[in-house]
Formats: structure tokens, C-alpha cells, sequence
């Protein structure tokens, strides 16, 4: 069964897609869930513990607090309000903290800090960190674009339950996540990152009423304009401190209404100023950096003891607000909490309470280890709280006796400690777990792509021929008995691994159809792999009647040795952990390495083999996929220095382009060009920087658009530099600079629609090419129309100060086209390759890393009234990944506008591409999966195989564009021979015309 290499590739990707989306499922852990079905419920609540054979005693302490008021600030970071800006930041609130009934922490949240995982945290601490108290995993990321009802045991739940009557304003996910549990709410959009007035405002003008009103419990407000200036701006920005001011100023609102309200005899109040994440020094959260997981977490309450100055703050995890807020409001801990009880919030109770408390909150964390470990018992901290248990009992019965004595005092408070570090070492136990592979479905999934992987390296001699056709013996693998025996060894195995599992795997909860059509298709896979492997052997050459490859066929170039030991290079550099932090280095290195052995070429053809006859010139740099009629013309004399120099002015663009933003781990909180650009005092510079951007993008993409398309760029890129006016980026002349900004929502929507309309023309003439006439020139002039239109986009998403990283790339492209690739001869996967490593450097160029907090989550709202899932899903991958896309782009439209390669070079191009993701995302899942346990998993690897992920699925995406503009060999040859005949028919037609004048 003959395949063209394109299909092939393109079907190989597809299949790879789903191996790794399977992987993906069995690797990100399930969380943390306790195997009781019900919630918790007072009564379940264990009684004291008492030594001897007096009955226990089920009393529970006294909820500590009337009424709960929640602030959680997005975003707010821990040196806003303990940092020495504090004082300035927010006043009030540090005054408190210094002199006030308060007690202050910097609470860890745990990666990914993105908002819906940290909301879930709360009623056990920040969304699922400041609700359940579990731990949030990186899956959490996706959920948290639509965040579905949270059904597990949580804070929010057990309030409903108790009678609390709850009211909240601010985030809608906490609506969604909660449906049907306030008595009274209004929720805003939280995606909505260029609005930071309104979406605070909305929460704020219920405060006055609300304070007013005794017919409520519980509080929750949740502020999302900090958060959405830190995506804008970052948190230098002039921006922050009258946020700031405004979050301290209705701190002082509601702590006066409270304070007013506190009656004498009456449960005292509690207000809990928190944040769900941090905010990096580039805006953005995701990460595990310091500012990103430091948040404060500041407890004000007359309960506690007035503090005589400032104290460096305690550290606690997120997490620890849960069981903290349950047993202060009377309720049971969140089963699935992994927190443990801050301790100073007891400091005004008795011993027996304090005591009580530690002792539930023990009783919760083993019940929770029992259930996710197997080996529990050999658990330090469970043996600690079953001493510590004890030890609880034996107080206990002495306290029931009277005794009152300094020795039952001494003995508590060894108690208490022992509770305590029994509490610390269960809660890090319970941590670092986070969840249980589903190691089958792991195995299942690398199995399924390195199948994949091995066919499409041992096709590499078919699919790079001149025929570009790769021969599958499907039919043969099919009709085979080791087909048969495979499928019945692999369900088998399958039944077997099903039945016996300890926890459930998501494989085996597939339906048996999907199943069957997985071991049938692994088991095809590898007959197919046998077969190809015999073929390549000198006996399986005879055997199917054909020659063994020769060496001669395979020879390599410097340039060939340099392009694969770089691929294969980074692929291994991926085992290590810096090296993933600070991938960037690689590909800049490669990049440079590359350039340097271009130049090295050039020299070679210009200036070293100059006097060689001219078939031997030609033979410098022979191309596999060219034509031998394709040669190049005359000589220009600035020709060759131009080449010369284009290899010189690719390094000196990267350099720049490399201190335009800092980006990885070690270097990225350096300050860098791109934030000094958007510095106020710089604006000017900036405004003229964006508009001579603009006008030489204009210039490179133009020269080859029809006069309508040239009429739509113009004003389409004039647009984009109003929209970034609008939004207060840069700014025209005559304007006044105390003018407010806007959305710059109509100046979007003017440029989209002459985005479409490129993109219209474009397809158009491409449609008519590819249908009604196989004309290679309008296919070449429609496909670099959509490029156009592409670019546009592009340069609406991209922020101001990164329009110089597009210029760059649109220049290099061309001057790497005219005098590079077209000159040297270089052939489809020379070419593909480099088009790839360029590709990858410019990912880093626009200030992109394997850190989820770099994804610019603000451009999915560019035009847009309010959110909506698809099209801000579409804008932020495209503006992410818009370097790969771009160069891959260009490469479909240089293959195209070359008359004299051959209709294999698109072949090639594709087969090229899809090795080159598919190699590096196979490596990656297995090093994944050896390092599962390794201490950066979560925080380095994790995100990276998200990345990884996504790449490979948009290279899918790319390998079928290839697959449209792909001509077949036929249709070619029979435009080749009309075209022949015509540049016959013309001579004739002349000559003909001469003897009739005549």
C-alpha cells in the first residue's frame, strides 16, 4: 500500500496526538480523595481521647468565630503588603499587621498557581486549595478556563449544611463552582484581563448594604483587578498602587462596619485578607517561582492578642486555611484536606480545646493517609499521632480527676507539640503524593507512540526518494498469524491488568469496542514494524526483489552532520531539569551554530571555488529536489555580498532580540529592553519603535499581495497601532497623555475584518489554483496572501514592545530566501530543518519559556466584549506559538513559489517536520515517566510536557495544510510537458508570423 510521504506524516502525527493525549490522561494525577462517598458530618466526629475504661467524651469545643469576612485579592503578592513597600501599598492594612489584633503569614501556594485550582484550596484554601484543602494538579489548568461544579467534600458544602447563610461578590467561577449555595451573589467574568475598574467596582458597591445587614454568616469577596493589571502590565507598573490603595481602602470599610457591629458576650468576628496566587515579575502566574507562590495571609480578629510591632511572618501552606476556617466556624474538616491547623489562631482558647482541636484535625489526616497508602502504618507521622493519641488520653483522664497541678500543664503542652509535628509530618506525607499515576494507561500510550515513531524512522529511505511514496505492508500484516496471536496476547493482558488493578485505570474504563480497536491497531503496528525491519535487511532486500540502500545515496553534508547531532543533541538535553528551565540557551546556541556554518557555505560558493568551472559550482551544494534544468542565473555583483552578509546580520537580529525580553529560570527576574520600553517615562521611544515596526512589516509582505490585499494590510496595520493607543501602549502625537484608555475594542474588531478579508483573497485564488486551474503562480500568490493575513493577526496579539521580534523574523525570512536558500541549493529537508530551529527560537524571542506563567493570557480577550471560550482558547495558542507557526508558514509558501523543485519537496518538508516533533515528544514521555518521583516533577516537567503537547498537535495541524498544497506526481508531470510544449509552441508561433510579414 503506497503512501505519499505527506499523508504518511501527517497520519503518523494524528495517531502520536492520541498516544500522548493518553499518556497526558495517566500521568496527571488523580488527586488526593478519601474512599468514603459521603461528606463529613458532626456526628462522624471521633469522641476524646480517654485512657482507662471511663466512657469518652463526644463534647465539641466552641466555633471560635460569629461571622467570617473573606477578601481574597488575585494576584496579591506577599511583598505588597510585607514588603517595604507596604507602608505605601496599603497603609491600613500594616498597621494592623504591626499594632492591631492580628495575626500575619506568608502562605506557599503549590503549582500551577492559576485561580481555579487555588479557589478549590479554601473550603479546605484558594478555589481548590482554599476550599477542599487538596492540592491542585496541573490538569487543574485546563479545567480552569470552564470550571465545572465542585463535587467533593468542601468548606463551602459544610457551611450550607451547618445553616451558615453565605453571600459573595466577585469571581464568577466561585458561582459555577458552587452552585445554589449562596443566598445572595454577583458574579463577574474573571478572563476579561483588560478590565480592572468595573470587575472590582461591581463587588465593592454591595459592601455599604451588606455590612449594614445581620442576615449573614459568612462573606466572600474576591477582587480580580490587580490580577488583571499584573497580565497587562506587570507589578511594576504604574498601575499597582492605586489598586492598591483602593483593596487597603476597603480593608479599613469593612474591619470599621465589623468592629462597630462586635457586641459584648458575643462570639467575636473574623476577617481573612488572602490571595490565591502571586504574580511574576513579567505579570503572569502559572509558575513556582517565589513571587508567584508566596501570598499573604493576614487573620484580624479581637480574639487575638494586639501585636506591639512588626514580626517577620510565619510560613504556612495554602492549604492550612481550610481545617483552620472549618474548626473556627464549628464545622467538620474537608475530607480530602491535607492542611493542618494554624496554630495561632488557638492561642486564646483553653488547653482542653487546643488539644481537641490538633486531635480532630489528626483524626482527619490519618483517616486520609489510611486511604492513599498502602503502607500507612510505617508513616512517621501516623505513629506520632497515635503516641500523640495517647499521650491525649492520659491528660485527659488527669484532667477529670482535678488535678491542677503545673505537671498536667507541662504534660499538655508536650502533648501539644507532639500533635503538632505528628500534624506537619502527615500534611507533607499527603503532600508529596498529590495523587496515583495510572501507570497502565502511561505505559498504553508510550507503547502506542514509539510504535509510531519506529515506522516513521524506518520509512526515512522511502519517504525522502524522488518519489516521495512510502510502501505500508498493511494488507500482508493483516492477513498474518503473529496479527491474530498479538491481538489475542494484548487483550488478554488487557483482562488480566483490568482485573487485578488495586485503583482504577482510565484504559480500562474505556468501552470494549475502543479497546478491541487499540490492541488490533498496536498489533498491526508492530507486524507492519517486522515487516519494514526484514525489508531493510540485505535478506529481506532479495526477498522482495529489491537493492539495499547504498551509502553513496545516503551521504551527508557538514551542514546535514551539523542539523542532526543539534536535533538529536536537545532531544537528550531534555533529561535535565536546568536544561528544560533554560531551553532557550539551546536553541539560541544551535541558531547561532547554524548561522555560522551558512556562512561557511556562502564563503564556499562565491569565494573559494570561484574559478571552478560552472558544473562544478553547481555541485557544491547539490539539491535533492531540484529539477537539473533549475539554475541559478547571472551572477550580480552586490549579490554575493549580500549573501555574505545575511548570515553576519541573522546573529546581530538574534543578539537583540535575546535582551528584548529575559526569559527561563536564573536570569528572568533581570530587568530587560522590553521593560524598560514599557516604562511611562518611555512611552515616546516605544510609540516610534512600534511605528516604524509596523511600516517595515507592511513593506516585506506586500511586495507580493494584489493591490486589494495591499490596500487591507495598510489599514489593517494602521488599526493595529490604534488599538494599542487605545489600550494606553503608545500614542499618537495629539494625543493628551492624562487621557484614560479604553478596551480598544472597536479598533480590534476594524482590524479583524480586514484580517478576513486577506484571508478571503487568499483562499480564494488558492481554491481556484487547487480546483480550476493548476496554476502554480496563483497557488503561490494565494498561499502567501493567507500568510499576510497571518501576520496581521500577529501583529495585533503581539504587545508593543514585541513588534520588533516579528520584524526581525519577516526579515530574516526574506533575506534567507533570496540569498540563501535559493542560491545554495539547499534541498526541502535542509530547508524544513532550518525553518524548524528558527521556528523554536523565536518561541523564546517573544519571552515564551517551559513556564506556564509566560502564556499571555490577555490577547484571548483582543476585540472582545466578554469572554468567549473558543475564540480566546484560539488567540492565546496562536499568539504562543506564533514563531513556530510563522516560520512553518513560510516554509509552505517558499516550497511553493520554487518553480524548479520538484512536487516531492513538499513531501519531504512534511515527513521532515513531523520527525522532527515526534522524536523529541517520544524522548520526552519516557524521561517523564522515569522521573515521576523526581523532586521538580511538578514545577520544571510537568509544564513542559504540556508544551511539548501542544506543539505536536499544532505540527499535526501544519503536516495536513501540507497535505492540501501537496500536487500529486501525475498532475505535475502533465503541467511540466503543457508547459514544455508551450515553450515549444512559441518559437514556431514566431517564426511563422516572420515568413507571413514576409
Amino acid at each position: 500500500m503506497k503512501v505519499r510521504s505527506s499523508i504518511f506524516a501527517s497520519f503518523i502525527l494524528i495517531l502520536e496526538v492520541v498516544g500522548v493525549a493518553l499518556f497526558l490522561r495517566g500521568f496527571f494525577p488523580v488527586p488526593l480523595k478519601s474512599s468514603l462517598s459521603s461528606k463529613s458530618k458532626l456526628s462522624d466526629l471521633p469522641a476524646e481521647p480517654l485512657a482507662g475504661s471511663s466512657p469518652n467524651n463526644s463534647r465539641l469545643p466552641q466555633p471560635l468565630f460569629k461571622r467570617v469576612v473573606i477578601m481574597l485579592v488575585d494576584a496579591l503578592r506577599e511583598d505588597f503588603v510585607f514588603g517595604p513597600n507596604g507602608r505605601r501599598y496599603m497603609p491600613y492594612t500594616r498597621h494592623l499587621v504591626e499594632r492591631g489584633s492580628s495575626h500575619s503569614f506568608v502562605a506557599k501556594a503549590r503549582p500551577p498557581t492559576v485561580t481555579m485550582p487555588r479557589i478549590k484550596v479554601i473550603p479546605t484554601v484558594s478555589l481548590e486549595a482554599l476550599t477542599t484543602g487538596t492540592i491542585p494538579g496541573f490538569i487543574d489548568v485546563v479545567m480552569n478556563l470552564n470550571s465545572p461544579a465542585l463535587l467533593e467534600d468542601n468548606l463551602i458544602w459544610q457551611a450550607k449544611a451547618a445553616g451558615k447563610r453565605m453571600v459573595f461578590y466577585g469571581d464568577d467561577t466561585w458561582v459555577r463552582l458552587f452552585p445554589k449555595h449562596f443566598m445572595e451573589h454577583d458574579g463577574t467574568t474573571s478572563f476579561f484581563v483588560s478590565d480592572y475598574t468595573e470587575v472590582d467596582n461591581n463587588v465593592t458597591r454591595h459592601l455599604d448594604s451588606t455590612l449594614k445587614r445581620d442576615d449573614w454568616d459568612i462573606l466572600i469577596l474576591h477582587y480580580l483587578g490587580l490580577d488583571h493589571i499584573g497580565h497587562i502590565s506587570g507589578p511594576h507598573s504604574s498601575l499597582i498602587q492605586p489598586k492598591l490603595l483602593e483593596m487597603d481602602d476597603v480593608l479599613k470599610k469593612i474591619h470599621g462596619a465589623l468592629v462597630s457591629k462586635e457586641a459584648e458576650g458575643s462570639l467575636p468576628y473574623l476577617l481573612v485578607l488572602c490571595g490565591d496566587h502571586g504574580m511574576s515579575e513579567t505579570g503572569s502566574h502559572g509558575g513556582s517561582s517565589e513571587p508567584e507562590v508566596n501570598t499573604p495571609l493576614v487573620l484580624i480578629s479581637p480574639a487575638f492578642k494586639r501585636k506591639v510591632g512588626m514580626e517577620k511572618p510565619e510560613v504556612v501552606e495554602q492549604v492550612d486555611l481550610t481545617p483552620t476556617l472549618a474548626l473556627g466556624l464549628g464545622l467538620p474538616i474537608s475530607q480530602n484536606s491535607v492542611g493542618r491547623l494554624i496554630p495561632g489562631v488557638l492561642e486564646e482558647t483553653s488547653l482542653r480545646d487546643q488539644l481537641r482541636f490538633l486531635h480532630l484535625n489528626g483524626q482527619q489526616l490519618s483517616c486520609l493517609l489510611k486511604d492513599s497508602t498502602p503502607g500507612f502504618e510505617k508513616e512517621a507521622g501516623f505513629e506520632q499521632f497515635r503516641v500523640a493519641e495517647k499521650a491525649h488520653g492520659s491528660w485527659m483522664k488527669l484532667f477529670f480527676e482535678g488535678n491542677t497541678s503545673e505537671v498536667l500543664t507541662n504534660m499538655g503542652r508536650k502533648v501539644l507539640k507532639q500533635y503538632m509535628e505528628a500534624l506537619a509530618s502527615m500534611s507533607s506525607a499527603l503532600s508529596k503524593q498529590l495523587g496515583k499515576y495510572d501507570m497502565y494507561s502511561m505505559v498504553a500510550g508510550t507503547v502506542f507512540v514509539f510504535q509510531l515513531l519506529l515506522v516513521l524512522l524506518l520509512a526515512m529511505p522511502e519517504a525522502l526518494s524522488g518519489e516521495a511514496a512510502v510502501d505500508l505492508p498493511v494488507l500482508s500484516a493483516l492477513l498474518s498469524l503473529p496479527f491474530y496471536l498479538l491481538c489475542l496476547l494484548l487483550a488478554s493482558v488487557h483482562v488480566l491488568v483490568c482485573t487485578s488493578a488495586e485503583s482504577s485505570c482510565y484504559f480500562c474504563s474505556l468501552s470494549w469496542g475502543l479497546v478491541f480497536a487499540a490492541v488490533a491497531f498496536s498489533s498491526a503496528m508492530f507486524c507492519i514494524l517486522i515487516s519494514m525491519v526484514t525489508r531493510r535487511l540485505p535478506l529481506g532486500s532479495l526477498i522482495h526483489g529489491k537493492s539495499p540502500l547504498r551509502s553513496s545515496e545516503w551521504s551527508l553534508s557538514e551542514l546535514d552532520v551539523l542539523l542532526l547531532a543539534g536535533t538529536v543533541g536537545h532531544t537528550l538535553s531534555l533529561a535535565a531539569s536546568s536544561f528544560v528551565e533554560e531551553e532557550h540557551q539551546i536553541w539560541y546556541f544551535l541558531l547561532n551554530t547554524l548561522c555560522l556554518a551558512v556562512f561557511q557555505d556562502v564563503c564556499r560558493k562565491y569565494f573559494r571555488e570561484q574559478s571552478a568551472s560552472r558544473d562544478e559550482e553547481e555541485l557544491v551544494l547539490p539539491s535533492k529536489d531540484c529539477h537539473p534544468s533549475a539554475r541559478p542565473g547571472p551572477e550580480v555583483f552586490p549579490e554575493r555580498w549580500l549573501a555574505l552578509a545575511t548570515p553576519p546580520f541573522t546573529l546581530v537580529c538574534c543578539r537583540l532580540l535575546r535582551s528584548l525580553n529575559q526569559t527561563g529560570v536564573q536570569w528572568a527576574h533581570l530587568p530587560d529592553v522590553g521593560h524598560w520600553l514599557n516604562s511611562f517615562e518611555h512611552r515616546t521611544l516605544l510609540s516610534l519603535l512600534a511605528a516604524f515596526c509596523l511600516l517595515l512589516i507592511y513593506f516585506l509582505v506586500q511586495r507580493r499581495c494584489s493591490w486589494v490585499s495591499k490596500v487591507a494590510l495598510a489599514l489593517g496595520l494602521l488599526g493595529v497601532y490604534s488599538y494599542r493607543a487605545a489600550v494606553g501602549n503608545v500614542g499618537f502625537p495629539w494625543q493628551r497623555s492624562g487621557r484614560a484608555t479604553s478596551k480598544g475594542t472597536v479598533e480590534a474588531r476594524f482590524v479583524y475584518v480586514f484580517i478576513l478579508g486577506i484571508l478571503f483573497t487568499g483562499t480564494k485564488d488558492l481554491l481556484r489554483s487547487q480546483i480550476i486551474t493548476a496554476d502554480a503562480k496563483l497557488k503561490s500568490k494565494g498561499l502567501w496572501e493567507i500568510y499576510s493575513g497571518l501576520v496581521l493577526l500577529v501583529s495585533l496579539l503581539f504587545r508593543a514592545h514585541n513588534l520588533p521580534v516579528l520584524c526581525c523574523c519577516l526579515l530574516i525570512q526574506t533575506l534567507m530566501a533570496q540569498f540563501i536558500w535559493k542560491r545554495l541549493h539547499y534541498d526541502a529537508a535542509q530547508t524544513t530543518i532550518m525553518h524548524y530551529w528558527f521556528g523554536q527560537a523565536f518561541f523564546y524571542f517573544q519571552g515564551n519559556s517551559n513556564n506556564i506563567a509566560t502564556v499571555d493570557i490577555s490577547v484571548g480577550f483582543v476585540g472582545l466584549e466578554s469572554y468567549v471560550e473558543a475564540p480566546a482558547v484560539f488567540l492565546t495558542a496562536l499568539s504562543t506559538y506564533a514563531g513556530p507557526l510563522l516560520w512553518a508558514c513560510h516554509l509552505v509558501c517558499y516550497l511553493s513559489s520554487e518553480r524548479g523543485r520538484s512536487p516531492a519537496a513538499f513531501g519531504h518538508g512534511c515527513y521532515c517536520l513531523a520527525l522532527l516533533r515526534s522524536v523529541p515528544a517520544a524522548a520526552y514521555i519516557v524521561l517523564v515517566t522515569a522521573l515521576r518521583y523526581h523532586l521538580f516533577i511538578w514545577s520544571v516537567f510537568s509544564p513542559k510536557l504540556l508544551y511539548e503537547s501542544m506543539h505536536l498537535l499544532l505540527t499535526a495541524g501544519v503536516c495536513l495544510f501540507f497535505i492540501t498544497m501537496e500536487q500529486s506526481p501525475g498532475s505535475s508531470q502533465v503541467h511540466c510537458v503543457t508547459v514544455s510544449r508551450l515553450r515549444n509552441l512559441v518559437p514556431m508561433l514566431s517564426h511563422a508570423l516572420c515568413n507571413t510579414d514576409t
